[in-house]
């Protein structure tokens, strides 16, 4: 180690190490991050952003308002993902939650799992 005392030696060998992982995670797809942007572009493909954005109510709520509300439901992802596909109403109020048949089952999933992890800025 270049000019550090032999203590911290150690603390920049964690510190590589971490990087390495991080971006081996990045790199396979598997980071927090690429998740989030992933999903961000299903739903952009899939035209979800028509009626829902991550923060404001459009059409229907925000995402981080459906992540507070099913927070505590141990099912939401997989209620989420049957409604991303076959559609509802009454949750969020009159307007009815079209169905979205050319979401598969796996994208639906993918959706509800990003949807769950969101957290208020």
């Amino acid at each position: 180690m270049k000019n550090r005392p032999p203590a911290l030696a150690p603390i920049g060998q964690a510190r590589r190490g971490l990087s390495f992982i991080f971006c081996l995670l990045a790199c396979l797809g598997l980071s927090p991050w690429a998740h989030a942007q992933g999903a961000m572009e299903l739903a952009k493909t899939r035209h979800c952003l028509s009626c829902h954005a991550v923060d404001k109510k459009v059409v229907g709520p925000s995402y981080l308002d459906v992540a507070i509300k099913y927070s505590k439901d141990p099912l939401a992802k997989d209620r989420l993902a049957h409604k991303i596909i076959h559609g509802g109403s009454g949750s969020w109020g009159v307007i009815p939650m079209p169905a979205n048949p050319q979401v598969s089952v796996e994208e639906s999933k993918t959706l509800s799992t990003w949807i769950l992890q969101l957290k208020a800025p």
